[in-house]
Formats: C-alpha cells, structure tokens, sequence
C-alpha cells in the first residue's frame, strides 16, 4: 500500500465516519494525515496541525496491522507505533483502516 492509497481510503471510510468531535493525526515517515471528525462530516486532510491523538508509524506498519499480519499491542511495544494523546481515539481509527 502507498501513501496515496492509504489517504484515498481513510478519506472514503471517513464518508461513513461518526462524528466524534475529535481529530486524529497520523504522522507517517511520507508526511502527514489529518482526520477532522469535529465537524458534520470528517475531513481528511494533510494539514500538519495539533490534534487529540497523534499516532507516528509508516505506512508498511500500518498496512501490517491492517492486514492482520501486526498484533497492534506487539506493534506498540516495539515501538512501531507510537501514540500521544487520547488511546480510546487511537483505538477507534481501527474503522477508518478496514
């Protein structure tokens, strides 16, 4: 998977996305993913603001966890991910990779 795959598909999943009130970064090696779910509608952007949650990783990493070939526990342990701010957020950006 690559960077823009990525972006496209959080962007679409956001579509469907609950409004949190919110906003999750994901701080990639390739640059940085901004997920606004304040709003009626999440955006997706690349801005690199301040958000709840940031979440630094790489897109490999990611596409491992997303495929089930990375325990995400095992992930944060080694220091593969690495998350700063609110976990629960974290946690539910599960739905947004699927």
């Amino acid at each position: 998977m690559t960077f823009d795959e990525l972006k496209a598909g959080i962007t679409k999943a956001a579509e469907t996305a609950p409004k949190l009130g919110k906003s999750i970064k994901l701080q990639l090696d390739e640059g940085p993913i901004y997920i606004d779910m304040t709003g009626d509608s999440a955006q997706v952007t690349g801005d690199d603001k301040e958000a709840d949650t940031v979440i630094t990783t790489s897109v490999d990493v990611l596409d491992q966890l997303r495929s089930g070939k990375l325990n995400p526990m095992m992930a944060m342990m080694s220091g593969k991910v690495k998350v700063k701010g609110d976990m629960g957020l974290a946690m539910k950006l599960q739905g947004l990779l699927s």
